[in-house]
């Protein structure tokens, strides 16, 4: 309610002059009524006071020229009736000068301290609904997320509050040219932000006003909402960019977990595709190795759509002239082909053979080096139109430079597996040629010099007692050279192995160990002869250890041949303990198994015996 009050008292347009007039009589009026009851109690000279609340309202409302007025009026109607006495009255001797003169300038000065009152507190009223318009204003450009679309808004309120058919901020230089619209410039130390427009036919007070108060707020206003834009667009910029720099070192890192686990190269390439058509937005992504028939070979093919099965990996296409691939074959270094460079054409050509995709227009590829020699190339191809950022190479020569990595060792790896099994072949096959060798001379030299003595001994006369016997102690002790022999040529390896197969081999171990076995064999026909020796080793081996270090009682053996690999587990109910990098023979059949692309697991807690399991394939080495 005072509020309401507060703004009628307020507001800009005066009531009309007639009706100030009516309340001036009436104010007049009424107040010499109300002295004439305050005369019985006041003295008169006293009660022109009265007469200056009909002044004060009238000034304040209509202003000072009908205050004034009010005033003169009050002042001759209370020098009339309560000053002079009514019966002396006259034309020029009946009035009190003195006290209507001070009366008329008191008057005057109530009259003008009302019109200067209102003047004050219309503009602080002024200026507190500017206040209130800055804030809002500042509130709308300091919280939009877009400068530019908060503008039409801000004019809007704008124009509502200074009471203005239209206004119109704009961002840079507008509005120069219309003769019915007047520009006024919003710059921050010399540098333009935007302007602000309003009609042409403002009167000037309203357009001083817009110059000497709006626009300066409005100038820091906007200044500070450019620089909050410009702070919140290189804040997003930032944070787009550590995320894309921790999106592409998260797939780096998975990648190069992959590499360092040491899985199949496909698996890497696989990966590598995926993650590397993930990072930097391609639609397809090929890893390709070059031939020496000057083909390619697919190794792994990655598609942004569910356009159904892949290409087969590993199929070969030839090298064509204009293709992405015989550009880096040629060049060695990363390069990009696009359709606005005429040869899209060339770039839709590297998936003739893939996939069947009109729609792209672009492709870049960066080459992969292994070991300083060109292998093979990475390409990315893109569908839309629009240009792909300068150093998206750089991006993608990372994902090569690991593919490098895993094939530099997946090649490391084949070569030292390939070394080892021919360390252990060639090592079966020394073994094997010094057992045939002392089975078929030095053995069979023993047994004909042995029969020769017999032969001796018998052809010795009876006279000759001590030779006969001399002759007999050698043949033995030749005898027992021959059977010391032959155990030393089963340990180099075991002539039933290779005449008799794994399972009567293995039944000849059972029966020579000094711990009871039971033994397991479950077989089809012969497995591979290194797979054989291999699992005779083992079993040998375990063997010999059982006896020497696991004071058990009983050794379970299992040997078995499931799908493409053969099985063997030995257990036993020792001490347990055993280490196999304690020294003992089983680092032996560690790298005799991982030469053969098998594994061996060895479980042995203390006081609980020992389990070893060997999985061998049987396909290859």
């Amino acid at each position: 309610m005072r509020a309401r009050m507060l703004l009628s008292l307020l507001r800009v347009t005066r009531p009309p002059l007639l009706v100030g007039v009516i309340v001036g009589v009436a104010c007049v009026t009424a107040e010499t009524f109300l002295t004439f009851l305050l005369e019985r109690v006041a003295p008169s000279n006293a009660l022109n006071v009265v007469y200056l609340v009909g002044v004060l309202v009238v000034s304040y409302l209509w202003g000072l020229p009908l205050g004034m007025l009010t005033a003169v009026a009050s002042g001759f109607v209370y020098d009339y009736f309560l000053v002079v006495p009514r019966h002396a009255v006259t034309v020029f001797s009946g009035w009190s000068w003195m006290p209507l003169l001070i009366f008329l300038v008191v008057g005057l000065l109530v009259s003008a301290a009302a019109a200067l009152m209102r003047t004050l507190l219309m503009e602080a009223e002024e200026r507190r609904g500017e206040a209130d318009l800055e804030a809002a204003t500042a509130r709308l450009l300091l919280r939009a997320e877009h400068l530019r679309a908060a503008l039409p808004v801000v004019a809007r309120r704008l124009a509502q509050g200074l009471g203005l058919p239209f206004l119109a901020v704009e961002l840079g230089a507008a509005g120069a040219g219309d003769p019915d619209k007047i520009a006024l410039p919003l710059s921050d130390d010399d540098v333009r932000l935007g302007t602000l427009v309003a009609p042409a036919d403002l009167p000037a007070p309203v357009l001083r006003r817009l110059r000497e108060r709006v626009v300066p707020s409005l100038e820091a206003v906007l200044a500070a909402a450019c620089d909050r834009e410009a702070i919140g667009n290189a804040l997003a910029a930032s944070r787009d960019e550590l995320e894309r720099v921790a999106d592409e070192q998260a797939a780096l890192r998975r990648v190069a977990t992959l590499v360092a686990r040491g899985v199949r190269p496909a698996e890497i390439f696989g990966a590598v595709a995926r993650e590397m058509g993930l990072i930097v937005n391609a639609d397809h992504t090929a890893v390709e190795r070059y031939e020496p028939d000057r083909t390619v070979a697919l190794m792994s093919f990655w598609s942004a759509s569910d356009g159904g099965p892949g290409p087969p990996i590993g199929s070969h296409r030839p090298l064509r002239g204009d293709s992405l691939s015989a550009l880096i074959l040629r060049t060695g270094q990363p390069a990009r082909m696009a359709a606005a460079e005429g040869t899209a054409e060339g770039a839709a050509g590297e998936l003739d053979t893939w996939v069947r995709d009109d729609k792209v227009v672009s492709a870049i590829a960066s080459p992969i080096v292994v070991e300083a020699r060109l292998w093979g190339v990475m390409i990315a191809f893109f569908r839309g139109l629009d240009p792909q950022p300068e150093g998206i190479e750089e991006r993608i020569r990372d994902f090569t430079e690991l593919v490098a990595t895993a094939v530099s060792n997946a090649q490391a790896r084949d070569e030292l597996a390939a070394s080892r099994a021919r360390v252990v072949a060639a090592s079966d096959e020394t073994r094997h040629r010094i057992e045939r060798d002392l089975h078929d001379g030095a053995q069979q030299r023993l047994v004909s010099l042995g029969l020769q003595l017999r032969m001796a001994e018998s052809a010795v006369p009876p006279e000759l007692p001590k030779l006969r016997e001399q002759l007999s102690r050698t043949a033995e002790g030749l005898t027992q050279v021959l059977e010391d022999l032959r155990e030393l040529s089963r340990g180099i390896h075991p002539a039933i192995l290779s005449k008799g197969g794994l399972a009567p081999a293995l039944k000849m171990l059972a029966r020579r160990s000094s711990v009871p076995v039971d033994l397991r064999v479950r077989l089809d026909g012969r497995l591979p002869e290194r797979v054989e020796v291999a699992v005779y080793y083992i079993v040998s081996e375990s063997l010999t250890n059982v006896a020497k270090h696991a004071h058990a009682s009983l050794v379970c053996v299992e040997v078995d041949a499931v799908g493409e690999a053969a099985r063997v587990a030995i257990r036993d109910d020792g001490k347990g303990g055993a280490d196999p990098r304690g020294g003992s023979g089983l680092i032996g059949l560690l790298d005799r198994v991982q030469a053969l692309g098998g594994t061996i697991e060895v479980t042995s807690p203390a006081g609980q015996g020992t389990t070893l399991t060997a999985v061998i394939p049987v396909g290859g080495g």
